[in-house]
């Protein structure tokens, strides 16, 4: 391995002696669990320094590692900061759900590490095959994950069914790839795009295999953003899960995801978008719509934000559908979409598991009753995240929406339709939305129960995930240069 390797995979490294040391940590210190926790975050606030330093010295340039196989460019430095801040925030949201429970906080944040490495994997994989290691690492984590609260039957039976319909997916994937890499003869990305660039200008055949495998690639990276009507393992997942967990999920592996699309699609295939246009659009109206629409009939928050989560992948899909049609701004909206959903719906997720710190709380309608009452400063927080989620301006999820739904007016012809179609589901997701909000205002509480104290380490990643809600809303400058930079990476 040469210097300019080291350089390159130097985060990647850094994240799992993070995940080793915590490990060691809990081996010398077993019931100090804040110490666990203190590793983690310095571990990772290394990997990001790291990170950005790494950026920083190869600048708009990519530089590759193991004869090419692995890249460091500006998406994979975006992408792992943003990988980053989610685990680090689900790390400080986690104890005060877990201590109460008895479940360990150190396995906890080691898996979540190890989940790490998997996406950083992902976003500098330049090889088929380093691509599909990378996803397995990433969803293997997500497994134990579900099921870590092993006493509660909800979490198994939900970590049962995503483990297998994951694992159906990732074998469906895998066809995929093995399609493709036999019909094209190479396994890096850049010869696969170099090969497709042949057929796409007629030189070669579209053949019936090359055309199975975008259908298998296209059927398993749909089950693992939940797409419909590949998304039947989200909610009983999500609803199953820990609730730190179920933040960790909703936002994790679906960015995760969303980076393996841009490695594959934009990158890999891309010279083929015409043909797989029109599969995104129909995914994407098909996904929005459904997901709003089932998480209407919802009662337990829980259980509508998974279905909320389906619906925001559709949002996200549209980006890539703006992209197909030929406007290349739908990428800067689905990476800037991914980063502000990711903090938003992260910080609602970590409200409900505030609420849940007595054992025995659930995720109900009934428990957010009259909560101004008795938890004002959560109250106003999940109020800004919900009003986010649905779209309200100066917030991100405004400004969000509105990056992915110009670049698909833009376009035309049905990705046009999308748009207009991404405006009436979020005036639909309103109303379950805003539900939640009466209920905290306007209805009498259900119990007399005093609120339990939280930690300084969940305020100070509700501080951090309100911070850049309203920031990313007032100034989404202040990251969309580097936004513009990473799609310019994959896109030339």
């Amino acid at each position: 391995m040469t210097l300019t390797e080291g350089m390159v995979i130097a985060p990647l490294i850094s994240a799992i002696a993070t995940a080793l040391a915590i490990l060691l940590t809990d081996l010398v210190f077993p019931r100090r669990p804040y110490a666990a926790i203190g590793i983690a975050l310095a571990g990772i606030a290394i990997t990001a320094a790291i990170t950005v330093a790494v950026g920083v010295a190869a600048g708009t340039e990519t530089v590759t590692a193991f004869g090419g196989a692995y890249q460091l460019d500006a998406l994979t430095t975006f992408l792992d900061l943003l990988f980053i801040s989610i685990i680090a925030m689900t790390i400080v949201f986690a104890p005060d759900y877990l201590a109460p429970r008895g479940l360990p906080v150190a396995e906890f944040a080691t898996v979540l590490v190890f989940a790490m490495t998997g996406a950083m994997l992902i976003s500098a994989s330049a090889d088929l095959l380093l691509l599909f290691l990378g996803l397995e690492l990433m969803v293997l984590p997500g497994y134990l994950l579900a099921g870590y609260h092993k006493t509660d039957s909800y979490s198994t039976e939900g970590a049962i069914k995503y483990f297998l319909l994951g694992s159906f997916s990732s074998a469906i994937f895998l066809f995929g790839l093995a399609f493709v890499w036999g019909l094209t003869g190479t396994t890096r990305i850049d010869g696969v795009a170099a090969s497709l660039a042949r057929v796409a200008s007629g030189e070669l055949p579209f053949s019936p295999g090359l055309a199975m495998g975008f259908a298998f690639l296209t059927t398993g990276v749909a089950f693992k953003i939940a797409a419909v009507p590949f998304h039947y393992w989200t909610p009983d997942a999500y609803q199953g899960s820990p609730t730190p967990v179920t933040g960790y999920l909703s936002v994790g592996p679906k960015v995760g995801a969303f980076a393996l699309i841009l490695r594959l699609f934009v990158e890999a295939l891309g010279s083929m978008k015409a043909d797989w246009l029109p599969v995104v659009v129909v995914l994407a109206a098909v996904t929005m719509t459904l997901g709003n629409l089932v998480a209407l009939t919802q009662d337990n928050v829980k259980r509508m934000l998974a279905y909320s989560s389906i619906a925001h992948t559709g949002y996200m899909l549209v980006g890539l559908a703006a992209y197909a049609g030929g406007q290349a701004a739908g990428l800067e909206g689905l990476l800037f979409y991914g980063a502000a959903y990711s903090f938003m719906n992260l910080g609602a997720f970590a409200v409900i598991a505030a609420l849940q710190k007595r054992a025995g709380v659930t995720s109900s309608l009934a428990t957010f009753a009259g909560l101004v009452r008795r938890e004002p400063a959560l109250t106003f927080l999940m109020t800004l995240f919900l009003l986010s989620l649905i779209g309200i301006p100066p917030t991100a999820g405004f400004f969000a929406k509105v990056l992915i739904i110009l670049p698909a007016v833009q376009a035309g012809g049905w990705v046009a339709f999308l748009a207009v179609l991404v405006v009436l589901n979020a005036a639909a997701a309103a109303f379950y939305y805003l539900r939640v909000i009466v209920y905290m205002y306007m209805r009498d509480p259900v119990t007399d129960a005093p609120a339990l104290p939280h930690g300084r380490l969940l305020w100070g990643g509700l501080a951090v995930a309100t911070a850049l809600t309203i920031i990313l809303g007032l100034v989404p400058q202040l990251i969309l240069g580097y936004i513009d930079q990473a799609a310019r990476s994959i896109t030339g």
